[in-house]
């Protein structure tokens, strides 16, 4: 049986919400990190991304946890102590994550360690 594309939309697909999610330059990059390494401070972060600006990853970083897939948590100290941490939603997207690596080392050109 053929699937009919005139009826289709892109839009109301699963791929397009996880796309809608995790979509951008840095968003699978702050996602991975925190698979790998949380909970991660923001100038952790900063470091990891290299040449992020301040206000870039803060705004993806409230964007992620508009979208439920990170917690912030403060510390009240001084000076203020913020960490990010994957809730269990973001946790759920760590098998999507690892199967992208999974196909990067496998495809990656010699010479692209």
């Amino acid at each position: 049986m053929t699937k009919d594309i005139r009826k289709a939309d892109f839009y109301e697909t699963g791929y397009s919400y996880t796309l809608s999610l995790i979509s951008g330059k840095y968003k699978p990059i702050i996602l991975y990190c925190l698979m790998e390494y949380e909970p991660v401070r923001f100038n952790e972060m900063q470091r990891y991304l290299k040449n992020v600006a301040d206000k870039t990853l803060s705004q993806n970083l409230k964007e992620l946890e508009t979208d439920g897939l990170i917690i912030r948590t403060v510390y009240p100290q001084i000076p203020p102590k913020v960490e990010y941490t994957l809730t269990e939603k973001g946790h759920s997207l760590v098998n999507v994550l690892d199967k992208l690596c999974d196909w990067g080392n496998e495809n990656r050109p010699a010479g692209h360690d």
